[in-house]
């Protein structure tokens, strides 16, 4: 088992490229892979809503996991963001000092 995280985030595709930039310049994730348009469907305030967002798939650690939930909230335009993070159980180990060299915790 490692330290090192997986962050799943959607946002509306104009916000993208900023909330990405803002975590990569403050160091609170490695890398951030943009999945442009996907379509995503779910049930908001009793009515069931289709939108087109992006997916950011964002690098990270344990150790920066507080900061970057709250600076992605902060950055983020929904009420309710999805913000999900998820362990990396095992990896390339040169690619995850890589990781850990990128974000200071």
């Amino acid at each position: 088992m490692t330290g090192e995280l997986v962050v799943l985030v959607t946002v509306p595709a104009d916000q993208a490229n900023k909330i990405v930039a803002s975590l990569v310049e403050e160091r609170l994730a490695a890398c951030v892979n943009i999945v442009h348009q996907i379509t995503s469907t779910y049930r908001w305030e009793g009515a069931i809503v289709t939108d087109k967002e992006d997916l950011l798939i964002i690098k990270s650690n344990a150790a920066s996991w507080e900061t970057l939930r709250a600076r992605i909230k902060e950055l983020h335009s929904y009420e309710t963001p999805e913000i999900i993070s998820l362990s990396i159980k095992d990896g390339y180990q040169p690619y995850l000092d890589w990781l850990n060299s990128s974000v200071e915790r």
